[in-house]
């Protein structure tokens, strides 16, 4: 590993390059976290908006389980090669995940 830290994107504004380059390295991973999670939860909002019919959504709601609120939606994570569908929401400061199954990659 360099001694140097990595430069950060030139499209980065700086007081974000200064307020993260003060975090701790578990708070940088906190920030990691939730910036994936968010992505993906924008990304998945943007292929919504994308569909032509809103029958998914009402598909995906009727397979949300019981313990998963309706403003819940679907990511993916990469664990060990393998990619897995979860369900993810905000708890007030948390954001919280529950496993609904492997991506079928012939989708």
């Amino acid at each position: 590993m360099s001694p140097k830290p990595p430069t950060p994107p030139k499209d980065l504004p700086a007081d974000v390059v200064n307020t993260l380059n003060g975090y701790s390295p578990t708070r940088l991973r906190y920030i990691a976290h939730y910036a994936e999670a968010l992505a993906s939860h924008k990304a998945r909002g943007a292929e919504i908006d994308e569909e032509s019919d809103g029958d998914e959504s009402d598909e995906e709601a009727e397979d949300l389980p019981d313990d998963v609120p309706s403003k819940a939606t679907i990511t993916i994570k990469k664990i060990n090669d393998n990619r897995y569908y979860y369900w993810q929401w905000r708890d007030g400061e948390k954001i919280r995940s529950q496993y609904k199954g492997p991506v079928d990659e012939e989708e």
